[in-house]
């Protein structure tokens, strides 16, 4: 039997797309190796919204090439954000790579591969513009699953190559989206998370008479007996309306945790990152969801060192975040990405200015986190069991509907529901022991 390896940058969208990969060469016939050294195929799903991943893929790549020197036969195949924005350049930069591909043509995989009776001469780029959703999955966890509600995004933010690598936005039918959750549910998933770009505007290309918006699909699939958890990434502000607040309110099965890209704390910068959205707006909708929606956990991402921003703006993104007291927070320095329009811009911030905010802003971040997780130690928490604690064997992990990790004491299988007694916390953990447990 070959044997593939899959490697994975990036963001969940990224991961759904990795599960279809291996649902696919699974279907083929291969394998799956414990590591890439014992490998035929090695396949890299690419991230490129920041530096920092394609650091990160060109040492995996020098080392496959190694290995193929040793192993001409082995097969390298690089597909996802990154494979698209390079497109056949990647081949002219990597030459030992046998397959590139883009996220919207996993379906076509099998095929330049050769399983399929033709493959993509070496040096071309293969692409076709396709959901993967009708591809096997290959999912880490049999009780959880992502469901893809669209692919692509139509915003214009001046840092973001997404637009660029997925295309325009494209909804997947309502109906292939229930029943794929259907379909889930008899398999004995209990959670899903809906993704999308932007899932909040989902809907709005289809055809008159399937357009619906992102608050009746949240319902469509609240109705669906054995689903007990909805989650969804990632939202856009500017269209977070009120019938998604309604349907997260009001569906039992949504889960009480939003994650609203903030970015910036600064009117003139969120202007500038075209994000559509001041502050103002922003905590508006805050209000409305924590009014909306008891015992809301908010997440967030916040870029430092976009260019222009001054030691105000950055005051103001700091004082956002003490109003706000978010739970959780992605936190990332500006990255200038080739094709957008942030990366011309000519008042690029300095590169020790840059980490210096950003250490400031991860210290705001876990000091709130840490007080937010600290007022949950004495209470009791609902927990969907994932496995053994990463970093404890002895202990088990889940997370809580806020999507909170908590480590505790007992004895739950994996895809159960149990309820922990919180004894301790600290900015990204909650830890306690098994009170009661509902078996999977």
């Amino acid at each position: 039997m070959k044997r593939y390896h899959v490697t994975t940058f990036g963001c969940q969208m990224n991961a759904h797309d990795s599960e279809r990969i291996k649902g696919l060469l699974e279907s083929l016939g291969f394998g799956e190796a414990v590591s890439a050294d014992e490998a035929d195929l090695v396949v890299f799903n690419t991230c490129t919204i920041r530096e920092k991943p394609d650091t990160r893929l060109a040492a995996h790549l020098g080392n496959a090439a190694a290995r193929k020197r040793e192993r001409p036969e082995l097969v390298i195949a690089v597909g996802g954000c990154y494979a698209e924005a390079q497109r056949e350049r990647i081949f002219e930069q990597y030459p030992f790579v046998d397959v590139a591909f883009g996220p919207g043509s996993i379906p076509h995989l099998g095929e330049w591969l050769g399983a399929g009776g033709y493959g993509v001469p070496p040096g071309s780029f293969g692409t076709h513009e396709h959901f993967a959703a009708d591809l096997p999955q290959r999912r880490e966890r049999s009780f959880q699953s992502w469901v893809q509600v669209s692919m692509g995004c139509n915003s214009a933010c001046a840092y973001c190559i997404v637009p660029a690598v997925r295309g325009r936005e494209q909804s997947r039918r309502p109906g292939e989206i229930v029943a794929e959750v259907s379909a889930l549910a008899q398999a004995g998933v209990r959670e899903i998370t809906l993704l999308g770009q932007n899932v909040n505007s989902w809907g709005r290309d289809l055809a008159p008479g399937l357009r619906t918006d992102f608050g009746e699909l949240l319902r469509a699939c609240d109705e669906v007996d054995g689903i007990e958890r909805i989650r969804f990434t990632s939202p856009h502000p500017k269209d977070f309306r009120k019938p998604v607040v309604a349907a997260i309110a009001e569906c039992e099965s949504v889960c009480e945790h939003v994650h609203l890209p903030l970015q910036s704390g600064s009117a003139r910068i969120l202007k500038r990152m075209r994000r559509t959205y001041d502050p103002e707006r922003y905590l508006r909708l805050v209000d409305t969801l924590r009014s909306s929606v008891p015992d809301l956990a908010l997440g967030t991402d916040v870029i430092v060192g976009f260019p222009g921003e001054t030691d105000a703006d950055f005051a103001e993104t700091l004082a956002l975040i003490e109003t706000v007291r978010f739970d959780s927070a992605f936190t990332f320095i500006f990255s200038p990405r080739a094709g957008t329009e942030a990366a011309q811009l000519s008042d690029q911030v300095a590169d020790e200015v840059k980490h210096e905010r950003l250490e400031r802003l991860v210290e705001a971040v876990q000091r709130i986190a840490a007080e937010r997780n600290t007022s949950r130690v004495g209470g009791l928490e609902e927990i969907l069991v994932e496995g053994p604690s990463r970093t404890d064997p002895s202990l088990r992990r889940g997370r809580t509907r806020r999507n909170t990790m908590v480590n505790f004491a007992g004895s739950a299988p994996a895809g159960s529901f149990a309820t922990v007694a919180i004894d301790d916390a600290t900015s990204t953990t909650l830890r306690g022991r098994e009170v009661s447990l509902v078996a999977a």
